[in-house]
């Protein structure tokens, strides 16, 4: 398995904006993709900005360059979305999960 990770930051005033947006591409964007497992957004709320962060689980590092295409490591950010971050990350990080654990 793989995860996939980026980060972007917004001002806090666009933040509840920029959130729904993310969650439209999680939730639905993306979940039908071949190799697709699962999809965190985590939120992250500082006295200047806001940070965002996606894990996104796939069975394979092929699977993400299937979906993503040639320049599979670099981060996809629409327009819609660009013009609601302060900056975020040009590329997405890309970690094997050895393991996984799930409470009960």
């Amino acid at each position: 398995m793989i995860a996939r990770m980026w980060r972007g930051y917004t001002k806090p005033e666009d933040a509840d904006v920029f959130e729904a947006l993310l969650k439209t591409e999680l939730q639905h964007d993306i979940r039908d993709a071949p190799g697709f497992s699962h999809s965190y957004l985590l939120r992250r709320d500082g006295a200047s900005d806001v940070e965002f962060m996606t894990v996104t689980l796939w069975d394979s590092l092929k699977s993400i360059r299937d979906f993503m295409g040639p320049r599979y490591e670099a981060s996809a950010v629409p327009e819609e979305r660009r013009r609601h971050l302060i900056r975020h990350d040009g590329t997405a990080a890309h970690y094997e999960v050895p393991s996984i654990s799930i409470a009960d």
